[in-house]
């Protein structure tokens, strides 16, 4: 039964992922601007134009240009970068780590920071303590990370001097993107923390644990933890591909070689085969993150797969 529910999940995303692969190819060919002017500039000479135009198959229908970029991905043949001329498959590659990197360090400092927030504001629900740790929360969520990234660069790196202000090649450059990326997440999972805590405080089964006796600390750890697991970890299932969305602006700001500002380069470019590269590849983790929540959701609460 559950191997069943799995294969049937991971075959339903495979049309969102080719639905992901051609909305990205029609909506980048519906912006203005010609990626050959782009290339050679407004000056260059007709028959240049022309010549670059065939040999990047623009020149073909829209529909033969989609057909064959569904052909490549079928076989493995992402395209080529039309800035230099390398494949766009090497170029995601050699940006992922950076990224990979970024995501990790980021993750888990939301949970160092999310699960005890969460426990000690529903350890102390309707208390100053759960209102100061929920204000924290609201405050983390409602800062965007083009707002918090400058500003702890201008603190940080410009005022007091202690970290590096971009890259990643220096000591401690990986904590401002860190924070600014993993804030957020903190927040979210906090929330989540302390609401599925309580939820599951107020269940049959720790009133049950509570009528034998058993001590408060054993079922908050114990029996009400393992109820609140469920939710906390599916919602951080996807948070990983809510990282890579959020990547692309924490990147950008902080100038980080990772996959999101390869992104931005490549629309500044009008750079269309490694475009739809870098958004195929952020939409394939989107997937695999829901995926994976979906797994973890059906493992942990057998439940869930006679719904």
């Amino acid at each position: 039964m559950f191997g069943r529910i799995v294969f049937i999940r991971i075959l339903q995303a495979i049309p969102t992922l080719l639905g992901v692969a051609t909305l990205v190819f029609f909506l980048l060919h519906l912006v203005p601007g010609d990626p050959v002017d782009a290339l050679l500039g407004e000056t260059a000479m007709a028959a240049d134009r022309e010549a670059l135009r065939q040999a990047l198959h623009l020149d073909q229908p829209i529909l033969y240009q989609y057909g064959h970029y569904l052909s490549g991905l079928s076989t493995g043949d992402w395209g080529t970068s039309l800035v230099d001329h390398r494949p766009v498959l090497e170029r995601i590659v050699e940006r992922v780590p950076a990224t990979a990197k970024l995501a990790f360090t980021s993750l888990l400092l939301a949970v160092l920071l999310a699960l005890p927030l969460g426990y000690w504001a529903a350890r102390h629900a309707g208390k100053s303590q759960d209102a100061a740790a929920m204000s924290f929360s609201l405050l983390g969520v409602s800062i965007p990370n083009f707002w918090l990234g400058p500003l702890l660069m201008l603190v940080f790196a410009v005022g007091l001097g202690w970290l590096p202000v971009s890259g990643m090649d220096q000591p401690g450059s990986m904590v401002l993107p860190a924070v600014t990326l993993g804030t957020a997440l903190a927040a979210i999972l906090s929330r989540m923390t302390r609401s599925s805590w309580l939820e599951a405080m107020s269940t049959d089964a720790v009133r049950t644990a509570r009528a034998f006796g058993v001590s408060e600390h054993y079922i908050w750890w114990w029996h009400a933890a393992r109820l609140a697991a469920v939710p906390v970890i599916t919602m951080f299932a996807l948070q990983l591909g809510a990282v890579l969305g959020g990547a692309v602006i924490t990147e950008t700001v902080f100038d980080w070689p990772g996959l999101g500002l390869l992104t931005i380069e490549a629309i500044q470019r009008r750079d269309y085969p490694l475009v739809q590269g870098c958004v195929l590849i952020i939409a394939a983790f989107y997937v695999l993150a829901n995926l994976l929540a979906d797994v973890l959701g059906l493992w942990l609460d057998p439940r869930q797969r006679y719904v």
